[in-house]
């Protein structure tokens, strides 16, 4: 029963990782700097990509 439960928490997890609706057996074991990453934190790249990102001070001074 434990198993059944460790494996339902294992594939609810999985499921905010767009990487393993395309390869679900794969195992990734890699370093923070380029794992990969649940899907409200791929949003939030996003969305901050989209809206707010910019250089700062650029534009500031006369052409």
């Amino acid at each position: 029963m434990l198993k059944n439960k460790k494996m339902t928490n294992l594939q609810n997890i999985k499921k905010e990782f767009p990487i393993f609706s395309n390869y679900p057996k794969l195992v990734y074991l890699d370093n923070a700097a380029t794992t990969q990453k649940p899907k409200q934190v791929l949003d939030a790249l996003n969305d901050f990509y989209t809206k707010s990102n910019a250089n700062v001070h650029r534009g500031i001074h006369k052409l």
